[in-house]
C-alpha cells in the first residue's frame, strides 16, 4: 500500500511541477534587494521589475534590507518561504566571501540559496569630491599624509577595502574607512564632503563624473570603461594586488521549485540579452547572464578564491 501511494505521490509531482512554473506567478512577487536604495542593484531590480510585471501581469515588490556587508538582506533571504514569492538581489559578498570574513553568519551560503542566475559584473571607480582638488591617487594620498585623520572612505567589498588599505600601509596614506549604507547614501556622503572618498559602482557617479562634481581617479575593469576612457584601471597604475569583479547575483531561499527557478532564468535571462542588457551597458555595467548551474559553479570558484585570499591577508570583521 506505502508503494502505490509512493507511486501516485511521484506521478502526480511529475504532472503538477510543469503546470506550477506555467502558472506562475498567481500573485504578486517579492524582491529582497540587499542594498540600499538608489545603488546599481536597487535600480536595475526596479527596471527589472518593470518588465517582469508586463510579461507576468503581478508586480515585483522591491523590499531593500540593508547593512551588515549585505548579510542582513542575505538572511531574511535565506528565511523566507520556498515557494517561488520571494528573490532575492545581492552582490556577491554574502554568498562568496563572508562567510570566511565573519567570525559567525545568521545563514549558510552554501545550503540556503538557490542560484538563479548572475547579473551583471559593475565597472568599480576610485572617485573623490572634486573639492578636494586631485586628480590622481599619487595626489590623494599626498592630501591624506597632509590632512592626517581628516578623510575618510568607504567601498562595498572587501577587495576595494582591501586595495585602500594596502595604500594605507604601503604609502603611509592617512585615512579612515566608515561602513558602506548604499550607493544612494555614499553619493550623496561624497558630494557633501563628509565622506569625500569611495569606490563601488560606476553607475552611482556617471552624471556627477559628468558635471564635474566628482572626480575619477581608477577603475577595476581590464580594461578602461568607454563612458570615460580618461580614468585609468589600477592595472595601468601598477596595483597587482587582488581584485575581483563586483558582481550581482539572483537567488531564492534554498528548496525554490526547480521548475520555478528556470522558468525565472528563462525570463530574466531573455530581457538582460535584450533591451535592458544595452540600457546596462550605457550606465557602466557589464551584463553577464549563466544558467543555474553555470552560477554555482562561478559562486563555488569565487568562494575558495576568497577563502584563500581572506586566510592569507588575516582580514577578519567581527
Amino acid at each position: 500500500m506505502r508503494l502505490i501511494s509512493a507511486i501516485v505521490l511521484v506521478a502526480s509531482t511529475v504532472t503538477v511541477t510543469p503546470a506550477l512554473a506555467q502558472d506562475y506567478p498567481k500573485r504578486p512577487v517579492k524582491a529582497i534587494v540587499a542594498v540600499g536604495a538608489g545603488g546599481t542593484g536597487d535600480v536595475f531590480t526596479r527596471v527589472l521589475g518593470d518588465e517582469l510585471a508586463k510579461r507576468w501581469g503581478q508586480p515585483l515588490v522591491i523590499e531593500n534590507r540593508v547593512g551588515a556587508q549585505s548579510n542582513i538582506g542575505a538572511r531574511a533571504c535565506a528565511e523566507a518561504p520556498p515557494d517561488g514569492y520571494t528573490l532575492c538581489v545581492m552582490p556577491g559578498e554574502p554568498i562568496a566571501y563572508n562567510q570566511h570574513l565573519f567570525k559567525k553568519l545568521p545563514f549558510d551560503p552554501a545550503k540556503d540559496f538557490e542560484p538563479i542566475t548572475n547579473l551583471f559584473f559593475n565597472f568599480q571607480a576610485l572617485v573623490v569630491n572634486s573639492n578636494l582638488n586631485v586628480k590622481t591617487v599619487d595626489e590623494l594620498v599626498a592630501l591624506s599624509k597632509a590632512k592626517a585623520g581628516t578623510l575618510s572612505y568607504t567601498a562595498p567589498s572587501l577587495p576595494l577595502m582591501l586595495y585602500l588599505e594596502k595604500l594605507k600601509r604601503e604609502r603611509g596614506a592617512d585615512w579612515v574607512g566608515i561602513p558602506f549604507k548604499g550607493g544612494g547614501e555614499t553619493t550623496n556622503a561624497i558630494l557633501s564632503g563628509s565622506t569625500p572618498i569611495a569606490f563601488l559602482g560606476l553607475q552611482n557617479f556617471i552624471s556627477h563624473l559628468r558635471a564635474g562634481t566628482m572626480t575619477g581617479l581608477a577603475v577595476d575593469g581590464a580594461k578602461r570603461s568607454p563612458l570615460f576612457p580618461d580614468i585609468p584601471t589600477l592595472a595601468e597604475l601598477g596595483y597587482r594586488g587582488n581584485l575581483t569583479r563586483v558582481y550581482f547575483a539572483l537567488v531564492a531561499p534554498a528548496g525554490t521549485p526547480k521548475p520555478i527557478v528556470d522558468r525565472l532564468n528563462r525570463d530574466i535571462v531573455g530581457y538582460i540579452k535584450g533591451d535592458l542588457g544595452q540600457r546596462l551597458a550605457a550606465q557602466g555595467v557589464i551584463p553577464r547572464t549563466s544558467t543555474p548551474d553555470e552560477f554555482a559553479r562561478l559562486i563555488a570558484a569565487d568562494n575558495k578564491k576568497w577563502r584563500e585570499i581572506i586566510e592569507r591577508t588575516g582580514t577578519k570583521l567581527d
